[in-house]
C-alpha cells in the first residue's frame, strides 16, 4: 500500500539524511494526514483511499509546477529549482502516466460507457475518467478529448 511505501521511504531517506527528501515526504504524509482528518468528520473512519491519494499527489505536482513557472519569472531560479526538485520526487510515486493514445482511447470508451451524447455530458464523462484514472491521466488533456469527440 502507498501509505506504508512513503513511511518507509521517510525512515530510509531520514537515515541517509536526504533532507530534501524528508521534507518533501513529510510534506507528502501531511497532506495525506490532513485529508484522512477531513474524511473521518464525514463518517469515514477508514480515511482515503489509494485513489485519492493519488489525487493529492497529482495535485502538489501541479502545485509546485506552478510555484516554479512563478519563481522563474520572478528571477528565483533556485526556488525554482527547488519546487521542480519536490515535484520530481513526488512524481516517483504516481504511475506511469498515460500516453495521448491512451488518453483518446480511455475518453471514448468511458464516452460509450455513460452514453454521453454532446458536450452537456461533459462531466459526466469527466467524472468516469477520475473514477478509474485518477494519477495516471492528464485531465486537461482528457478535457481537450471530450471536446473535440463532440465537434
Amino acid at each position: 500500500m502507498i501509505r506504508e511505501r512513503f513511511a518507509g521511504d521517510l525512515k530510509e531517506a531520514i537515515k541517509a539524511k536526504d533532507a530534501p527528501r524528508v521534507s518533501t515526504l513529510r510534506l507528502i504524509c501531511a497532506a495525506v494526514k490532513d485529508r484522512d482528518i477531513a474524511a473521518r468528520t464525514e463518517d469515514n473512519s477508514a480515511g482515503v483511499g489509494e485513489a485519492e491519494i493519488l489525487g493529492i499527489l497529482a495535485k502538489m505536482i501541479r502545485q509546485r509546477e506552478e510555484s516554479a513557472r512563478t519563481y522563474e519569472e520572478a528571477g528565483r531560479l533556485d526556488l525554482a529549482a527547488q519546487e521542480r526538485a519536490e515535484a520530481g520526487i513526488i512524481r516517483g510515486y504516481l504511475p506511469k502516466p498515460m500516453s495521448e493514445q491512451e488518453v483518446d482511447k480511455a475518453v471514448a470508451q468511458a464516452i460509450g460507457e455513460t452514453g454521453a451524447c454532446s458536450i452537456r455530458d461533459m462531466g459526466r464523462v469527466m467524472a468516469h475518467l477520475k473514477a478509474r484514472h485518477t494519477g495516471r491521466m492528464d485531465f486537461a488533456r482528457a478535457g481537450a478529448a471530450i471536446k473535440q469527440a463532440f465537434r
